[in-house]
């Protein structure tokens, strides 16, 4: 993992097409502004963790059903 220190309006720059900008700073809450391209999806981590489980969990059904057939 790669830390940095920023101020507020102060950015980071990812692949030359994502930036990270801190927004606002208040007391231990950080607001960023993402800037990335409209193909490139951002999630809040929990969000992100969700969908995961979300698709493994259908991936997981699928595959019964399909045994469940074969047999």
């Amino acid at each position: 993992m790669l830390a940095l220190s920023r101020k507020k309006n102060e950015a980071v720059v990812i692949n030359n097409n994502i930036e990270i900008t801190i927004l606002e700073i208040r007391g231990d809450q950080v607001k960023i502004g993402i800037t990335a391209p409209k193909e490139v999806p951002v999630y809040r981590k929990e969000v992100y963790l969700q969908i995961r489980q979300a698709n493994s969990e259908e991936v997981s059904r699928e595959s019964m059903e399909a045994l469940k057939k074969l047999l």
